[in-house]
């Protein structure tokens, strides 16, 4: 695992080799224990190296027999050994033992779109000497994030924003069209960032440069849900077995390095399977992390501590008593940009509790996505039925109220009755966004307003799927939006604050394939969710665990801004400071506050949203 970053001079002459140097050590976090530049030519590329596998001669940059072709990568490739294989077999030398000098063979071997031929969660940097080409990948679930800028002649990218800020002639515009996207989904999606200059590279896309084409951007892989007609079949039985013999090859090879690896668990359902899987695959005693808190709605350590006793874990716990106002500014600093999920808290713990007993952890990122989690996903079953319903009642729902949880059966309810009539990928989109359009018309001070429709990268990716089945279609809307762009984000950038490599066997590309695969039936049906995978579950896990309701990392946020972070949230949201950022109108910010405040309205998303922005833009671009 490392942070990789590179400067090309695109009209030639050599980059700026302290300016390169100061953009690795901005990595240091990403890769403590060793850090390389190389410059050849008009490209340099430099790495920060957290030492996973092949820790002796694992150092990168690394380069092919010649020194004609240069790699940096961020990540690790699971099935490098027999890439090793192959290659050698092909006539290619290796001098190292890893994963990361099988790729500068795989690039001479397969050209640009040798990432098609990669198991793995990765960004990768490749400068061709000869060709004078620089090629840029990132993995299928864009595990590990990649970005881009080009300006001045020089063309540049890193595994972090702040990393790009190092150069002098950085513009920090803000990107209006991103922010109205982040106030809409509570993150900057790709391939936009927060500033109008920098982009980020989309998942399962390659970027090459050369001085003949200029930069050029491609997709190489797009993990989708198969028409209706190709959908599995078999019983229920014989899927499940499916399943859980998938899962299990993805944890084993998930559990490939030299160092200890151990489990993220929460006490829910998938990271209580990689726990299992992990703890029968492994040769050693797994360690486990969790987090509680002292608000027991949202405390699931007894489920943890359950799932750790049954497999002899060697488990760690702590119970939350965060002090937001000294943590935020820590997330602040990890996420470059501004991002809105509350979760980042914990995770952001987790994370930093982990780190002192392993370096790398496994967790369970996708597995709602791509099996059915969600209560998104019940309501997308029941709107055809009920949806008209539900819209009829809003008034009346309005009269309820306002729950200090976003995720009780109240506002589920609000949400389910705000969006239940319309068709289905704006109802989808409806029951997540933060901001509607109305409201962020109302809240954006006069000349900040995007012109694109955030919603529409939604209807892109779900325009790619016609045929498919209409649940998978919303299903795989979240795995391109939401997963990507907000979950594994997350984990990336809280578990790389704490030099943590975090792993996400969910997130494997033959798992993928198997889960898009089953019908919808088998994923949601009523309220019954992850139908087919708490079955092939069974087995190893007891039920309640199985049975349990879904809670996520959630954060009383709603009741916290009504107490201790009130008057923190009043301050960092005041009049004076929304007017001299100049984003916000404060006449509606304060109502906003107050309506919370008093309990008659739940606004904690909001608040949360505007709360992260103002830090961000306080941190990174005042």
């Amino acid at each position: 695992m490392c942070g990789i970053c590179g400067l090309l001079e695109t009209g030639g002459g050599a980059p700026d080799r302290d300016l390169l140097g100061r953009m690795n050590q901005t990595l240091l976090h990403r890769g403590p224990d060793s850090g390389g530049v190389r410059v050849e030519g008009r490209a340099g590329i430099a790495a920060r190296r957290l030492s996973i596998i092949d820790l002796a001669l694992g150092d990168q940059p690394i380069a092919n027999e010649d020194e004609s072709v240069w790699v940096v990568q961020n990540g690790e490739i699971y099935n490098y050994k027999e890439l090793r294989e192959e290659l050698a077999a092909a006539g290619h030398t290796f001098h190292t033992n890893g994963d990361t000098e099988a790729l500068v063979h795989a690039y001479e071997q397969w050209g640009p779109r040798f990432p098609e031929h990669l198991r793995g969660m990765f960004a990768i940097a490749i400068w061709d000497v000869r060709e004078q080409r620089l090629v840029l990948a990132r993995d299928r679930f864009g595990i590990k994030p990649l970005y881009y800028r080009e300006a001045n002649g020089t063309l540049s990218f890193a595994s972090e924003l702040k990393a790009l800020l190092q150069q002098p002639d950085f513009s920090r515009e803000i990107d209006l069209d991103a922010l109205e996207a982040f106030l809409d989904h509570a993150m900057v999606p790709a391939p936009l960032t927060i500033f109008a200059g920098t982009r980020k590279l989309p998942a399962g896309h390659v970027l090459t440069w050369t001085e003949r084409d200029g930069v050029q951007v491609e997709r190489y892989a797009r993990p989708a849900p198969p028409p209706e007609r190709e959908m599995l079949n078999g019983s229920e039985d014989e899927l499940a077995e499916r399943i859980r013999e998938t899962l299990r090859d993805s944890v084993r090879a998930h559990l490939i390095a030299d160092v200890p690896v151990g489990v993220m668990l929460s006490g829910g359902i998938d990271s209580s399977a990689l726990t299992a899987f992990a703890a029968t695959e492994s040769s050693e005693r797994v360690r486990t992390f969790s987090i509680g808190f002292e608000e027991e709605t949202f405390n699931e350590l007894d489920k943890a501590r359950e799932v750790a006793q049954r497999y002899d874990t060697d488990h760690h716990e702590l119970v939350l008593r965060p002090n937001a106002i000294e943590l935020l500014p820590g997330i602040v600093e990890a996420f470059d940009e501004p991002f809105a999920d509350n979760s980042a808290l914990p995770t952001y713990l987790v994370s930093d509790l982990a780190a002192k007993h392993v370096k790398v952890a496994l967790s369970g990122e996708g597995g709602d996505e791509l099996f059915g989690g969600y209560y998104t996903y019940v309501a997308d079953y029941l709107a055809p039925r009920f949806g008209r319903v539900a819209a009829a009642m809003r008034p009346a729902l309005q009269l309820v109220p306002a729950s200090t949880r976003s995720s009780s059966w109240e506002e589920r309810l609000k949400r389910f009755a705000h969006g239940g009539h319309l068709p289905p990928l704006e109802r989808h989109h409806a029951w997540r966004e933060v901001f509607s359009a109305d409201a962020r018309a109302e809240l954006l001070a006069p000349g900040r307003r995007g012109t694109a429709d955030p919603v529409d990268l939604f209807r892109a990716r779900y325009g790619e799927t016609n045929g498919a089945e209409e649940l998978g279609r919303l299903m795989d809307v979240d795995v391109g939006t939401y997963l990507v762009d907000d979950l594994l984000v997350k984990m990336d950038r809280a578990s790389m604050a704490h030099s943590l490599e975090a792993r996400v066997p969910f997130c494997d590309p033959v798992v993928a394939e198997l889960a898009f695969a089953l019908p919808a039936r088998h994923k949601v049906r009523w309220f019954d969710k992850k139908r087919l995978l708490r079955k092939a579950l069974q087995p190893l896990l007891p039920e309640t665990i199985l049975g349990a309701r879904k809670q996520g990392f959630s954060l009383p946020t709603a009741s916290w801004l009504r107490g201790d972070l009130q008057a923190f949230a009043r301050a960092t949201l005041s009049a004076d400071t929304l007017r001299r950022q100049g984003f916000f109108r404060p006449e509606v910010v304060e109502p906003m506050l107050d309506a919370h405040a008093s309990g008659r309205r739940n606004a904690s998303r909001q608040l949360w949203a505007l709360l992260t922005f103002t830090l961000w833009f306080e941190r990174y671009a005042a």
